[in-house]
This record gives C-alpha cells, sequence and structure tokens, in this order.
C-alpha cells in the first residue's frame, strides 16, 4: 500500500472521529489528520510533538508503541483519553487519538 493510499484509508475511517486522529510515524511526523487535529495544529508534514504546549506531550508513549508494537492507550490527562494503535500491514505508522472527556 502506497503513502497515498493510506491517507486516503485513514481520512475515510477517522475524519469523523470527535476527537483528534493522526497518523505518525516514528519520528513524529504527520502523514496525515483529521479535521479536529488540524484545528488544534497538527498539519500533515508537521512534528506532532512541537505542537502546542509541551505538557501535552508529557508521557508520550509513542517511542513505546513502536518498540512493543501493540495498541496503548492512557487518561494521563484529567479531561481526555489518548492512544497508539497499529496499522495493519504497516509497522513504519500508527493513528496516534486524543478524545476528551464529557462533564456530562
Amino acid at each position: 500500500m502506497t503513502d497515498e493510499e493510506l491517507a486516503c484509508q485513514f481520512h475515510s475511517m477517522w475524519d469523523g472521529f470527535p476527537g483528534l486522529a493522526r497518523l505518525v510515524d516514528a519520528n513524529h511526523n504527520v502523514l496525515a489528520a483529521n479535521p479536529v487535529a488540524i484545528e488544534k495544529g497538527f498539519a500533515e508534514e508537521s512534528l506532532c510533538a512541537k505542537v502546542g504546549s509541551p505538557e501535552i506531550h508529557r508521557q508520550c508513549k509513542l517511542a513505546r508503541f513502536f518498540k512493543e508494537g501493540q495498541p496503548i492507550i492512557d487518561h494521563v490527562l484529567e479531561d481526555r483519553v489518548r492512544g497508539w494503535m497499529p496499522v495493519a500491514g504497516r509497522d513504519d505508522v500508527c493513528v496516534h487519538f486524543a478524545v476528551m472527556i464529557p462533564e456530562d
């Protein structure tokens, strides 16, 4: 699968997601981003780890994800859950997402 095909598949799956979703590589490069992520500054070809304030990237588990190759989810920020998910057939990228927890 080419990177272009992968980006198309990412958009078809994640553009409707109510949180941030990015397709990233091991060097934190954003290869594709859904509209919510783009609104927050995670433009394609940006460095995920350089967007926003440093505290939102604290305890990032991207390196651990690529070392272990297994999905990871955490709740280190009190108002959101974030995760790193594998992409079938690709060990060089993952989907990194974050979703806000509603207060009700």
